[in-house]
């Protein structure tokens, strides 16, 4: 993974997306990226161990501790002192302020659950939005990647792949088939094409 982009994956729970995109990077898929670091925003996230056992270095800085300005600034100035040029938001469940956004314009990315501009913004998150496209009757979905801006969910589309819906989905049988059919088919995908393109700047 070597010299790539050097690149920071921002995490709170879990780390599905975030084990995708490491098993990318192992498999050689991602050639411009450099995965530096993994960040949480609070102690226990399952994605450290995800991290540690790919050999990644791992960092918490815990938001309910600090406050938001404060969880910035410590994060800046990690950001800053291992010389990142690409940040990727992988299940982080922060909206990050106008300030830190505009600091890395086109150099932050996150995934969404819906083919954006449908169910998508404040308030849209995790089985929320399966609930709500159930719920609205769409045949399909999928997964958005876009760039990062101080709009949630605002920012320029990278990248999307499509999902039928079942009559027999449930919230939680379609959010697993939109990650494994969606999210982590793409991201990896759009992460790559980013940082190519970052690498030929």
């Amino acid at each position: 993974m070597s010299g790539g982009v050097k690149t920071a994956v921002l995490v709170s729970g879990g780390g599905t997306n975030l084990q995708a995109i490491l098993d990318k990077a192992a498999s050689g898929g991602m050639p411009s990226v450099d995965i530096d670091v993994v960040v949480s925003d609070r102690e226990g996230a399952f994605a450290l161990e995800r991290a540690e056992k790919a050999r990644v270095d791992t960092a918490v800085i815990p938001y309910k501790a600090l406050g938001g300005a404060e969880f910035e600034r410590r994060l800046n100035a990690l950001l800053e002192e291992r010389k990142i040029g690409l940040i990727v938001l992988a299940g982080f469940m922060r909206i990050l302020s106008a300030d830190f956004t505009s600091r890395y314009p086109e150099r932050i990315l996150n995934i969404h659950p819906s083919l954006i501009p449908s169910f998508c913004g404040e308030g849209y998150y995790g089985l929320r939005v399966h609930e709500a496209a159930l719920g609205y009757g769409v045949k399909v979905t999928g997964a958005t990647v876009h760039f990062v801006n101080e709009v949630p969910d605002g920012g320029r589309i990278i990248m999307q792949k499509a999902v039928y819906i079942d009559e027999n989905d449930t919230p939680e049988t379609l959010q697993q088939r939109v990650m494994r059919e969606a999210e982590w088919v793409i991201y990896p995908e759009a992460i790559e094409k980013v940082a190519s393109k970052i690498r030929r700047q």
